[in-house]
């Protein structure tokens, strides 16, 4: 690809993505919201969140867990909030894999540390993965609430979700880049919700 070429590539997908973060907005800010509030909750009570996800998820995953254990905005003073990447634990999820098979690699660690009044968040663009459909059933199992953010119909984990977040589109990298959004803005909302450590 050309110089010329690469700037009219990126011009598109510019474009592509607003137009699929304004269509998710208009779509689903409601339930982006509700997700919003599951996470206030679930920090006022006192609970812990749970992130997993695979790939880019996973790295989202961990992305999301690092601005809430340290802060987003560097001014911020708020105390750290309890939460875990299922995604980090090499000895853990290569036992669970080796010995139980990769669909069991999260719902294991929710089944170990997951209690009632926790939050599972589960990172997925299809929506059809089967350690996090397994992942939603334990936490719905042991009382945990879920959050599910998903792209183009939502897969079988929208209807394993208390609340199911789909970013309405086919193309991957733009379902990603508007969890990413999601996860920023779940942030933003919650700086300011809690006192200083």
């Amino acid at each position: 690809m050309d110089r010329d070429s690469a700037y009219r590539n990126s011009i598109s997908a510019v474009a592509e993505a607003q137009r699929a973060a304004e269509r998710f907005l208009a779509d689903s800010f409601e339930d982006l919201w509700r997700g919003f509030e599951l996470l206030r909750e679930t920090f006022n009570a006192g609970g812990h969140v749970h992130v997993c996800g695979n790939g880019g998820s996973a790295a989202d995953a961990q992305h999301f867990v690092t601005e809430l254990v340290v802060r987003l905005d560097s001014s911020s003073k708020r105390r750290p909030l309890p939460a875990t990447a299922l995604t980090t634990d090499t000895s853990i999820l290569t036992a669970a894999a080796n010995d139980l098979g990769f669909d069991h690699v999260f719902a294991r660690q929710i089944e170990a540390r997951g209690s009632r009044g926790d939050l599972l968040i589960l990172i997925s663009t299809s929506g059809n993965s089967p350690n996090l459909l397994l992942a939603a059933e334990s936490a719905r199992t042991r009382g945990l609430r879920s959050v599910a953010l998903l792209g183009r119909d939502g897969g079988r984990l929208k209807a394993k979700a208390d609340c199911p977040v789909i970013v309405p589109s086919e193309n991957t990298q733009r379902i990603q880049e508007i969890h990413a959004l999601c996860l920023h803005l779940w942030c933003e909302w919650l700086e300011g919700e809690f006192p200083s450590a």
